[in-house]
């Protein structure tokens, strides 16, 4: 089959390479109808999460099921299913607690209960290095499901690819971050980042009771699109100081909900660079700093940008003095798919409206190109394979 393969940073090519097969009675094999780049991709691409081997690149896919372990139920050849990026049993204590991207059991080389760089981590992921389970991933004509009783979601035949495939990340992740600011109603939420997170995190708080949604991005054809596509408020860091500029908009206070969609791969200055050297840091955490500032006293801050690193000088007395609420991490998509599911089919909620390229599988590199670059106005990028 041909695949997206990782071959060392900043170089990802279209292979032929073996098609994948049953291991575990629970897997499935699926032919690719969809896949997506996401943010995190970049992360490997960029050489900020170490990968020594090639690897089958994508966490974001769909498709149709091609063959079915022994002990796979609810599945058969020929249905559509979307798939979450985390893979979990099902069964285990976290699994059992709403935790599927803690599973004890994906990630059987690496997983531990520290969390360190190296090892220790969390439960496995698809096509997201060996110290996430070494996964092949879904930018590919075929990839292996495990789990597959707990993971895959059927798709009806009056849904689109387009239309459900963020089902997958991007919409549970944006999800998250503004379901994890609690919100009652009528709360003001900046969201930094108006990449594809960061447009699905707008969405998510509107339909979450936010009062107001402001946008932070450098990019202007991305503020353009949430302002057009989302209603949000938006603000361009290199023409004002964002964080007077919310406070401003907030009598002063600062916004209720900050939301980190950005994570390590912001914008960096020369100097910003050289502190990372110095400090041996991976990227910068300077948005997630400027969140502390522009939240209001007794504020929530979220964090759904990845972070692969510590940081010198982390501002834990800001925190502190501002009783903030701060949460982090990885959607458990599994918790949330159901419910965005049926907001999809209801038509409350569209999710591709915030793609700009779609592209054949056999234009991967091309494709990871204009994504991390930001050409030609990318903001994302479906590849068919």
């Amino acid at each position: 089959m041909k695949a997206a393969v990782f071959h060392k940073p900043g170089d990802i090519r279209v292979d032929q390479i073996p098609d994948p097969v049953i291991e575990r009675s629970d897997d499935i094999i699926l032919k690719v109808t969809s896949t997506a780049i996401c943010g995190s991709d970049l992360h490997i691409y960029d050489g900020f999460f170490p990968q020594v081997k090639d690897l089958v690149m994508g966490h974001e896919f769909m498709g149709i099921v091609e063959e079915t372990g022994a002990n796979v139920s609810g599945l058969r050849r020929g249905d559509r299913v979307v798939v979450p990026f985390p893979i979990a049993c099902g069964h285990c204590f976290f699994c059992n607690h709403g935790l599927p991207t803690a599973c004890e059991h994906s990630n059987p080389e690496h997983y531990g209960p520290a969390g360190d760089l190296m090892d220790s981590k969390g439960g496995g992921l698809f096509g997201y290095t060996d110290l996430y389970g070494g996964y092949a991933g879904g930018q590919a004509e075929y990839v292996r499901v495990p789990y597959a009783n707990y993971g895959p979601r059927k798709v009806p035949e009056s849904l689109t690819d387009d239309q459900v495939l963020f089902l997958t990340d991007i919409f549970p992740t944006g999800w998250s971050a503004i379901d994890w600011g609690n919100l009652k109603g009528g709360e003001t939420v900046a969201i930094f980042g108006s990449g594809p997170v960061g447009l699905m995190a707008q969405k998510a708080a509107w339909l979450m009771g936010a009062g107001r949604v402001i946008a932070i991005d450098p990019l202007p054809y991305r503020l353009e699109m949430a302002a057009l596509q989302n209603r949000a408020e938006i603000i361009d860091p290199h023409q004002v100081d964002v964080v007077e500029a919310i406070r401003e908009a907030t009598n002063g206070r600062g916004a209720d909900v900050c939301v980190d969609a950005v994570g390590m791969e912001a914008e960096r200055s020369f100097g910003d660079k050289l502190k990372a050297v110095i400090n041996v840091e991976k990227g910068t955490d300077k948005v997630m700093e400027t969140c502390f500032k522009a939240v209001r006293r007794g504020g929530t801050v979220t964090v759904v940008g990845v972070y692969g690193s510590p940081y010198d000088n982390f501002p834990i007395h800001r925190i502190f003095d501002k009783g903030l609420t701060v949460r982090f991490g990885q959607a458990n998509v599994h918790e949330y798919i159901d419910q965005l599911f049926k907001l999809v089919q209801e038509g409350q909620v569209r999710l591709d409206d915030i793609v700009t390229h779609r592209l054949p599988l056999q234009e991967a590199a091309h494709a990871y190109h204009i994504f991390k670059h930001k050409e030609d106005d990318c903001v994302k990028v479906i590849l068919k394979p």
